[in-house]
């Protein structure tokens, strides 16, 4: 039974990552050994569950039949055992965790210690970036992310609400001049700019007046795809940045920025802890989430 439970967990993942090698990747099993198990099943069942090519994996009519069923009980069968092991003992295990740089280095991982302190059996394997991961395909069991909740596959609880703030050097703004509203930024004062990690795109300076948001978007000097590295850039003189305030305090307290046009700033963005819907909520990552929530409320 075990060889066959493995096997069908072996066709979901496979099902859901599109694919026999990021599924074996992101099992840490042999690529051998998914097709090994896939062959097995479908000869158990006697049935042609994927279509494969040299290219790409197509799921059959029967293959889409037997995966809602099969990962709808697999479910149910984790939620069953976990109800079993967390009446037995404390959580446990690897809890994978995605976040953006900042939130990463100023918020989560001060806060981290207390987290252990209450689950010492659980270790956490961080992913820090501000690429936004697929979390199936990256085998993350949740991701910390600001913005709009764009796939309705995913389950998001609010943690907290992040303010921006536009800035620059004091050097700088004796150099260019303080502009006093944001449509002075199109008259000749340099940009750093933020661009997107995944469609490359440049993130415009967002301003709000009398309710209505707008953008500014002109020639820029320097644009990079990750938070810390835009905060640097203004840091370094490069241009004024848009950055979210939690990033900049230190630095505006010490006086090495200054805050600009505060009277135009965008709303404050929603961060949450995202999560499968379709996953069973094992125990190590109920608690986090509710420590989460918790701890950043």
């Amino acid at each position: 039974m075990d060889h066959h439970l493995l096997a069908i967990r072996v066709f979901i993942r496979v099902v859901e990552t599109g694919g026999f090698t990021r599924a074996a990747d992101t099992l840490r099993m042999p690529k051998a050994t998914v097709s090994k198990l896939i062959r097995n099943l479908e000869n158990h069942l006697q049935t042609k569950l994927l279509q494969r090519t040299t290219r790409s994996v197509a799921v059959t009519p029967e293959g889409e039949c037997y995966y809602r069923r099969t990962v709808k009980w697999l479910a149910e069968l984790e939620q069953m055992e976990g109800c079993m092991t967390d009446s037995q003992s404390s959580p446990q295990g690897v809890l994978r965790i995605d976040v953006g740089g900042g939130t990463a280095r100023q918020l989560l991982l001060p806060a981290l210690p207390d987290f252990f302190a209450r689950y010492p059996q659980i270790q956490v394997d961080l992913g820090v970036s501000d690429r936004q991961i697929n979390l199936i395909n990256d085998n993350a069991d949740c991701v910390i992310r600001s913005g709009t909740l764009a796939d309705s596959s995913l389950i998001a609880r609010r943690l907290f609400s992040l303010s921006w703030v536009t800035c620059a050097t004091p050097d700088y703004l004796a150099r260019y001049g303080t502009p006093r509203h944001p449509a002075e930024l199109e008259q000749g004062f340099p940009l750093a700019h933020y661009r997107h990690a995944v469609n490359d795109r440049i993130q415009p300076l967002r301003f709000v007046e009398a309710g209505r948001q707008f953008e500014i978007q002109h020639r820029y000097q320097i644009s990079v795809n990750e938070g810390g590295a835009l905060l640097a850039a203004a840091l370094s003189g490069l241009g004024i940045v848009q950055t979210l305030r939690f990033m900049a305090q230190p630095h505006l307290e010490r006086g090495e920025l200054v805050s600009i046009l505060d009277d135009w700033q965008p709303p404050a963005e929603p961060t949450y802890v995202v999560y499968p819907s379709n996953r069973h909520l094992s125990s190590k990552l109920r608690v986090f989430i509710e420590w989460a929530v918790e701890r950043f409320a």
